[in-house]
């Protein structure tokens, strides 16, 4: 118990995990990845998988960390997102509640995974008695939107993300609405920067299929480029307005990207983070 448990769900995007995990390997007790036994989106969607993935695991796999749990994650009875919440709570089951469950997207990328654990640590009581201090814990995404003449777009401010809980009572996603504790870490979070095809495949299989307008999000989304995004807003792909305005950084590569950008333009502050805190505090008493 009270161990590093960190779970990935493994969808049409799968290879993108082979940059997820990585980040994540060396500071994780166990790593688990919920993979469907027929290979469904949660809308049902059979997706294609080339077994080579499946031996690249074998051969990362030096320390015997990763486990494949395969399951049926698809209900034809319950909408995607409810196939959602009930993948993530069976995935958090096999880790082992009284364990850190930390639920990471395959285009989600710790920037500094070491620290993330280190944070979790200060809290570990929370792990003595799960069902009676349920808590989540967030770090904060960068939200890539757009690759587009040499550099790339994304969301001017990191938005949060849910990456950990001590009980895993999922309501939306990985939201369990119960007290969170802010911390000041941050992934990229390749959301939309994809491939028109990709991102309308997306959103026909991910648990906010019935929440967006393709169409609307899709027009914006092809138009926007470096000359006109400043001149733009509300880039959200269901609430707009929640994505209020984008940025532009040089780079072709992940790496170039990662060493050319203004992380503290980005990230949230330490008196952000604080009365964040102090106001789940007081919440929840």
């Amino acid at each position: 118990m009270k161990k590093i448990h960190v779970g990935f769900l493994f969808s049409y995007d799968y290879e993108k995990l082979k940059i997820s995990i990585p980040l994540v390997y060396n500071d994780a007790d166990a790593i688990f990845l919920a993979v469907d036994e027929k290979f469904r989106t949660w809308s049902g969607q059979i997706f294609e998988v080339d077994d080579q993935f499946f031996e690249w695991i074998k051969q990362f796999d030096t320390q015997n960390k990763i486990t494949i749990y395969r399951d049926n994650f698809y209900v034809p009875e319950l909408s995607a997102i409810e196939n959602d919440n009930r993948e993530r709570y069976m995935l958090s089951l096999k880790m082992g509640i009284g364990n850190w469950l930390i639920q990471v997207d395959s285009d989600e990328y710790f920037l500094d995974f070491k620290k993330f654990v280190k944070d979790l640590r200060k809290h570990d009581n929370f792990l003595d008695d799960p069902e009676n201090n349920r808590i989540q814990v967030a770090a904060f995404l960068i939200n890539m939107f757009k690759y587009t003449d040499g550099g790339l777009l994304y969301v001017d401010k990191a938005t949060r993300g849910l990456m950990a809980t001590n009980y895993p009572d999922y309501k939306v996603a990985r939201n369990t609405r119960q007290r969170i504790i802010y911390t000041r870490n941050l992934l990229w979070h390749e959301t939309l920067s994809r491939t028109a095809e990709e991102i309308e495949y997306k959103f026909k299989n991910w648990g906010h299929n019935d929440e967006v307008n393709p169409d609307s999000f899709m027009q914006k989304w092809k138009s926007v480029n470096k000359n006109n995004y400043k001149s733009m807003r509300d880039f959200f792909y269901m609430e707009p307005e929640k994505w209020k305005k984008l940025a532009f950084v040089k780079g072709t590569t992940y790496s170039e990207i990662k060493n050319n950008i203004d992380i503290c333009k980005v990230a949230p502050s330490n008196l952000y983070i604080w009365s964040k805190n102090i106001g789940q505090w007081f919440k929840h008493l």
